[in-house]
């Protein structure tokens, strides 16, 4: 760490959440201050990966500047009275838990806007599209800062509208049905929690996060935690995905473009699980370890129907689309999530964190890759790309065939990359459960989802097979076999540090573990380090 002011990290952290919202305002304005292109379409793209990247710097300025001895102490607080009449206070603070998900959205959101300033999805004006992916990530890392009730109500909304309009006006085909769905789902959810978040502050006099989490909620009956956890695990579980409220996701990513998709995928499924440890577990116990077992089953649902359903897709023959698949993995994968929640164990909360981020990054990489298959291809079809690709990407263009390779590996698992340890310690923590839980019942889960790795294996190296393997056309073929582009220098620049980390959080996950457990500790003892 090094020694920054607690009123600059107070800055930084309110920086980190107003700034993409300041320059998404600057993005509508007739020409970006300050920065010029050959285009005034090149100046805001070039605006937005300004914004992004200072945004980023400012989180990575934070992070070093945290103090890492204590990351189970809420740190960076800034807490000023908003509503008065109902105690509702503009409050921000990162601990070890929220501190990793704000780096993961600044870094994802940076890497999507560079990726955008050289290839544009196709659609209107780029003004709207640079604005929109700032308001969205100002959403996002509002929601991982804020310790309001509310206050997280409002940022967890804040992001549903940019990404209706990125799929809906940016998108592929179906794109307007798959936006609507995306919108209804999430909306609907989200008033059910809004009625639980609402329930809580009444019943318990405050909306404060950090208040509500010391002593586990005080004045919160069972009755009450029971209906709070029912009304908001819905609006959660919408997000997450969690099986069988998962139905919007399969068709969101499909149409959504491929910057869409990875800060779908990376950052905004990731809000339902973060408010299941922030919210859930802390401040309504008792009510979680009514509903755990039943978390606990849909979890290990979600993770055996997303393998099965990856592997219908993955069948020669089965009109199988990549992005689909990935989309369906991330069912499976988001369950192990769901899972280490529902042991409401140390062990299996860190494995759930551990996998949130490992999800972020290896899943962001699979759909920048797959959105690099199309722009090359014109297509996501495994079928086609078997036969376009050929020898497999190996043979017509090495880099980018051993990236999905890896990126298929490190989702399935393999040990010594960021996507082994959040499902083993998922798995641990069902094996040793909270005293309050039957393990017998846990037991079955931990066979049940150990059962989907095997799965996730199999559906993964059948991708691997069919697009990156294959006999070499020969080059006096007919046709000739068409030519693929290598990976090029600026996907290069966008992809090299998810891999980077996902090798880096395989190799050292201590490196994460060290921030998560002292805070998790803290949260499932009733706000005691």
């Amino acid at each position: 760490m090094i020694g920054i002011s607690e009123s600059v990290m107070q800055f930084l952290l309110a920086l980190i959440v107003a700034g993409p919202l300041i320059g998404a305002v600057a993005a509508l304005l007739p020409a970006p201050p300050g920065l010029k292109g050959n285009s005034p379409d090149q100046a805001v793209l070039r605006h937005g990966v300004t914004v992004t990247g200072a945004v980023l710097l400012a989180a990575l300025v934070l992070a070093l500047g945290f103090d890492h001895d204590h990351p189970s102490k809420m740190q960076a607080t800034t807490d000023i009275s908003w509503i008065p009449a109902l105690d509702v206070r503009i409050h921000l603070g990162i601990d070890g838990i929220s501190l990793p998900l704000l780096v993961l959205t600044a870094l994802l959101t940076f890497l999507c806007a560079l990726y955008s300033y050289f290839k544009m999805p196709t659609g209107p004006s780029p003004k709207a599209f640079v604005a929109l992916i700032l308001v969205l990530e100002s959403g996002t890392l509002a929601t991982f800062a804020v310790l309001d009730l509310l206050l997280f109500f409002l940022a967890f909304e804040m992001v549903l509208i940019p990404m209706y309009f990125l799929i809906a006006r940016w998108g592929g085909a179906q794109r307007t049905q798959a936006a609507w769905k995306f919108i209804l789902y999430t909306l609907l959810g989200s008033v059910v929690m809004l009625l639980g978040l609402l329930l809580i502050g009444l019943k318990s006099g405050t909306f404060d996060m950090v208040a509500l989490a010391t002593d586990n909620g005080p004045g919160l009956t069972t009755s009450v935690q029971v209906i709070a956890v029912l009304a908001i695990g819905i609006g959660l579980a919408v997000k997450t995905p969690m099986w069988p409220l998962h139905s919007w996701l399969p068709d969101a990513h499909t149409a959504a473009p491929t910057v869409g998709s990875v800060l779908l995928a990376g950052v905004l499924l990731k809000m339902g699980t973060y408010g299941f440890v922030r919210i859930l577990l802390p401040i309504t116990p008792d009510g979680m370890r009514e509903f755990a077992p039943y978390l606990a089953a849909f979890a290990v649902v979600g993770i055996i129907y997303g393998s099965l359903a990856c592997l219908a897709l993955a069948r020669r023959g089965a009109k199988g689309d990549l992005k689909r698949l990935i989309a369906y993995s991330s069912v499976g994968h988001m369950g192990f999530v769901l899972l280490g929640i529902a042991t409401m164990s140390p062990t299996g909360v860190n494995g759930a964190l551990f996998a949130n981020i490992a999800h972020g990054l290896i899943t962001g990489l699979l759909f920048f890759l797959v959105g690099a298959l199309k722009d090359r291809t014109g297509t996501t079809d495994l079928d086609s790309l078997a036969q376009e690709s050929g020898a497999a990407l190996y043979g017509k263009a090495p880099r980018l065939g051993g990236l999905l390779a890896f990126g298929a590996v490190a989702s399935l698992g393999l040990p010594g990359l960021a996507g082994f340890w959040g499902e083993m310690l998922a798995l641990f923590g069902a094996f040793e459960p909270a005293d309050d839980l039957s393990r017998p019942a846990f037991l079955t889960f931990m066979a049940i989802a150990a059962f989907g790795t095997l799965l996730t294996a199999a559906y993964m190296l059948v991708v691997v097979r069919r697009v990156c393997m294959g006999p070499m056309p020969r080059p006096d073929a007919e046709p000739a076999p068409k030519a693929l582009a290598d990976v090029q220098g600026y996907e290069l620049a966008a992809w090299t540090p998810l891999v980077a980390l996902t090798v880096l959080a395989g190799l050292w996950p201590a490196a994460l573990l060290g921030l998560t457990d002292p805070a998790v500790q803290k949260l499932l003892t009733g706000g005691k380090s």
